[in-house]
């Protein structure tokens, strides 16, 4: 037993009092004997025992009474067993994500988290909130009451990393306990966050009942005709059993098509036809389960064509022409002595194809064009000259022609993650034919490449630029030196070469994605573009070019939706944004997480046990009882002992 103010039991020597109080009442009387009064001696011995018992209780109770009073101010206590982090701070992270959508037993996951933390956590407790979009630093359940009420599914994923690490930046004197409130659901934590200023981490995991779910995955055009667009919407089921459900297309919030689908296939296209004009609109299930997925806003926009110029041997350039087709493409090829100066700035991209030596008027020229966003692309012929190549090369970036090679190497090696591949892949291929090339040129470069030889030296590397890119093959292309025109690398790799700086006829813009947005126009120094939507608007990092402004949104909009772009009050062009589908999938719930942290059912329970664990026993009341009962069995004593 501990007290929390020990000096106060020097008091104790208090009792000493009532004792000699007690010990000079006892003192002796002589005793003088009356003839008249003998008769009485008896009846006076048993009343003098009497009293001494009475005095001997009184003197008893309040001994007791005085030690339970001075004990009971000295405030004596038991040590609780984790009493040392009595004082941790307390931080909350909750998952907002969509995957909180689905609904448990007692409604929909999220909302009632924020119920259970409305009505269990106690009033007056500090802690902090961290959400996916938002934190609460050091408040208090009534100061946030308003905000957790109107708290808002968030777009922004769920990293357990990210918040924790979050959490970690706070310095502060005392340790910290932290709850996480998660579904788990594509959740992935890469690395122990735990510090030495945390004591532990509860984990509460609600689940959802029902686990099947459909969502929109994608819309695109799968076929363009004469005087029309065939858009392919592509539906995903997650579980088993899908009942029947409707699918819609609209523009403008108008109707305009609406069928049935049934999920037999965990994936489902369903096609319409639209006339071939500008449509910004969105497809829409009518699925019950989550709902951010059910619907999937896209943007069809003015078919303007692709200016693209190659600079080279028609009979070399004869393949780029089936690449840049005309429904898409303004391509052209110019022979070097024939080729007219004037044209190259009104290019998007432009293509040297196996040119043995670059003029210095046309190296200008590219310079130039390079430097206001356009795409270059350099295919080095066997006779190229390294001296004039590398010092185009060296006004452009970082990267050089060593020495030419003459060995056979095989393409074995695509990188997924460069820009170039930005959604050409659905996943990682491994087993695909390796084309080949009898001859090429080393290139060193700070730059990662594209697609790489088996010998880990480039093929295809790039010259990242704010607007526009340079992009640089280490062998020529024609047909005696490489059978890269067969292989089906090559279709992608070459589009997405020309559409580099074009936005896609159909624009369906993933948010926090950060793809850029081109915009034909032209502003003034003082003059922003603004997005504005049904619910919200922006103003998105931009940059200036001659005749076009290059948009980025970072992790705007908060909510998907059809948006229009403004020049102060004039609209420009339409666009849309939705959220990513990863968290569709309510199966994919991370067991592992559960299992790294001290899983426990509900907030009640958590602030139960730190009250528990974390709590000293108070005993003083106890003793103010045992004084007040002394007190009253004096009182007693006094009145009924005689």
């Amino acid at each position: 037993m501990h007290f929390k103010h020990p000096e106060i039991l020097y008091f104790l020597f208090l009792l000493l009092v009532p004792i000699l109080v007690h010990l000079f009442q006892l003192r002796k009387f002589k005793t003088e004997y009356f003839t008249n009064v003998r008769f009485l001696k008896k009846l006076t011995i048993e009343s003098r025992k009497s009293s001494k018992i009475k005095k001997r209780l009184l003197l008893a109770t309040r001994l007791l009474l005085l030690t339970g009073l001075i004990i009971a101010f000295a405030q004596p206590f038991f040590e609780a067993k984790d009493h040392k982090n009595a004082n941790n701070e307390l931080y909350i992270i909750l998952d907002n994500s969509f995957s909180m959508q689905a609904k448990g037993n007692r409604g929909e996951l999220l909302k009632r988290a924020i119920q259970e933390l409305l009505e269990e956590t106690p009033e007056n407790s500090t802690f902090s909130l961290v959400t996916n979009d938002q934190t609460f630093w050091n408040t208090d359940i009534k100061s946030i009451q308003r905000e957790l009420q109107n708290l808002n599914y968030s777009a922004t994923p769920f990293e357990i990393d990210a918040q924790l690490a979050k959490i970690n930046t706070r310095k502060s004197a005392f340790k910290k306990d932290i709850v996480i409130l998660s579904d788990a659901v594509g959740v992935q934590q890469k690395s122990e966050q735990k510090t030495d200023d945390q004591e532990v981490i509860y984990f509460i995991k609600p689940e959802a009942e029902q686990k099947n779910n459909a969502a929109i995955d994608s819309v695109f055009i799968s076929q363009t005709l004469d005087n029309f667009y065939e858009i392919t919407v592509a539906i995903k089921g997650f579980g088993e059993d899908f009942e029947p459900m409707s699918i819609a297309l609209f523009n403008q919030n108008k109707l305009i098509a609406k069928t049935m689908v049934k999920l037999d296939t965990k994936k489902k296209t369903v096609n319409f036809t639209i006339p071939k004009q500008e449509f910004h609109g969105y497809a829409t299930i009518n699925d019950k389960r989550l709902t951010y997925d059910n619907d999937y806003y896209f943007s069809i926009t003015k078919n303007e064509k692709i200016n693209v110029l190659s600079i080279g041997e028609s009979i070399k350039s004869n393949f780029l022409s089936r690449i840049f087709t005309k429904d898409e493409f303004n391509y052209s090829n110019s022979e070097l002595r024939a080729l007219d100066y004037n044209i190259i700035e009104k290019q998007a991209t432009i293509l040297l194809n196996e040119i043995p030596e670059i003029p210095q008027a046309l190296q200008t020229t590219l310079q130039a064009f390079v430097s206001k966003g356009g795409n270059l692309v350099i295919i080095p012929s066997e006779n190229t000259s390294i001296t004039t190549t590398n010092s185009f090369l060296k006004n452009l970036g970082n990267i050089q022609f060593i020495a030419p090679e003459n060995n056979a190497k095989q393409i074995t090696k695509i990188n997924f993650e460069h820009p170039l591949f930005s959604g050409v892949f659905e996943s990682k291929i491994t087993n695909f034919q390796y084309p080949k090339v009898e001859k090429s040129i080393v290139v060193k470069s700070a730059y990662p490449s594209i697609l790489s030889f088996e010998d880990q030296t480039a093929f295809l590397t790039a010259i990242p630029k704010s607007v526009g890119a340079v992009f640089v093959f280490s062998a020529p292309l024609n047909t005696k030196n490489s059978n890269f025109q067969q292989s089906p690398l090559i279709v992608p790799v070459f589009y997405k070469m020309g559409v580099t700086n074009k936005n896609a006829l159909l624009y369906a813009a993933t948010i926090g994605n950060n793809s850029p947005f081109w915009v034909n126009t032209t502003l003034t120094k003082e003059a922003v573009l603004t997005v504005k939507g049904k619910e919200e608007q922006f103003i998105p990092i931009q940059q200036m070019l001659d005749n076009k402004v290059k948009l980025t949104f970072a992790d705007l909009p908060k909510k998907s939706g059809n948006y229009t772009i403004f020049n102060k009050e004039k609209s420009i062009e339409n666009l849309s944004f939705n959220y990513a589908r990863t968290e569709s999938d309510l199966s994919q719930v991370n067991t592992n997480l559960a299992s790294n942290f001290e899983a426990i059912d509900s907030i009640k329970n958590v602030f139960n046990t730190l009250q528990t664990n974390r709590t000293d026993q108070q005993l003083w009341k106890w003793f103010l009882i045992f004084a007040l009962a002394f007190l009253l069995a004096e009182m007693a004593i006094i009145r009924f002992v005689k």
